[in-house]
């Protein structure tokens, strides 16, 4: 029998011995929306699956991937501060995690009757002896898709734009964006050597891409927020606020999702930016993770709407 195998009421049928788990490793994570909308899609698809969130420090996350691999969980998301981590610990990585530096999402794989890896949903029960994991990053697909849509924003080549932060969610967004024939990076973090490297490893791939440390002195159109600052209430702004009150730069997203308003795009909304959080980002890396999972077309306006309850209440 299949781990994807469908159940009557999907993720609403009573859990059994056939159930099978999969969720998201994050410190914190307690904001997580992401089992509201991976067990609506889950649901929609009508697998026996369940998917949950759990605290893992950075120091347990090799164990915390060796054991959901040892108990043939269906596959993982990763979160702050783990996508980096991530990269040096599974036993493989797809092209564009290795080229962005970073996983988000993990499936644990087995090998078919021809001796292919084919992930454990579509792989029969009996049939599963090793087990691999496998990372994918499905982040910087995600942010575009998601920038197109928030901001109706079809094309943008030629762009400015300022990132703040040089984790693995920077990294992503950079080389991504370097893709979309962007004009300017300007990169500004906390520890400027990581900067300083994350703007090598963009010069390294997109050689002909202006990319800068610091502000720039004039409007970019577009600032991202790749920090995890926000999250809490109290945390500084991850930007100095004469520099946004006096550029106002065009667009202004940020990957937090919780609270819907940071206080960031707060500011932002005040100096006359437009706007967006994280919360499309989110929909659709974890629509990409579903359908890498389950190999099935991801019911996204299910969990859009899923999202966005969650999110309100």
């Amino acid at each position: 029998m299949p781990y994807n195998q469908h159940v009557s009421d999907g993720a609403h049928a009573p859990i059994n011995a056939d159930t099978r788990l999969c969720g998201v490793f994050g410190h914190p994570i307690r904001h997580s929306a992401s089992p509201a909308m991976q067990n609506a899609g889950i649901a929609a698809l009508k697998l026996n699956w369940r998917y949950l969130a759990f605290e893992v420090h950075p120091d347990n996350l090799r164990a915390g991937i060796e054991g959901a691999k040892a108990m043939r969980f269906i596959g993982l998301n990763l979160t702050v501060p783990h996508k980096l981590l991530a990269l040096e610990i599974v036993d493989a990585a797809d092209a564009r995690a290795r080229l962005w530096g970073a996983v988000n999402t993990v499936v644990f794989e087995t090998r078919d009757s021809a001796g292919a890896w084919v992930p454990l949903a579509r792989a029969g029960v009996d049939a599963i002896q090793e087990v691999r994991s496998h990372g994918f990053n499905t982040d910087g697909d995600a942010i575009v898709q998601s920038l197109k849509e928030d901001f109706k924003w079809p094309d943008m080549s030629g762009a400015s734009v300022l990132i703040l932060g040089a984790g693995g969610a920077a990294r992503s967004a950079a080389l991504r964006l370097a893709q979309e024939e962007v004009g300017q990076i300007y990169l500004v973090n906390r520890t400027g050597e990581r900067a300083r490297q994350l703007a090598a490893n963009i010069s390294e791939h997109f050689p002909h891409l202006t990319v800068i440390q610091g502000y720039p002195r004039d409007p970019v159109d577009l600032v991202i927020n790749a920090t995890s600052l926000g999250l809490k209430a109290g945390d500084p702004l991850p930007i100095e606020l004469a520099w946004l009150q006096t550029r106002r730069p065009a667009r202004v997203f940020d990957m937090i999702y919780r609270p819907k308003e940071t206080a960031l795009l707060r500011a932002a909304r005040n100096a006359g930016c437009r706007v967006a959080n994280g919360l499309g980002m989110l929909l659709y890396q974890g629509a990409e993770a579903l359908k890498l999972w389950s190999g099935a077309p991801p019911p996204v306006e299910i969990m859009r709407a899923a999202l966005q309850k969650n999110i309100r209440d």
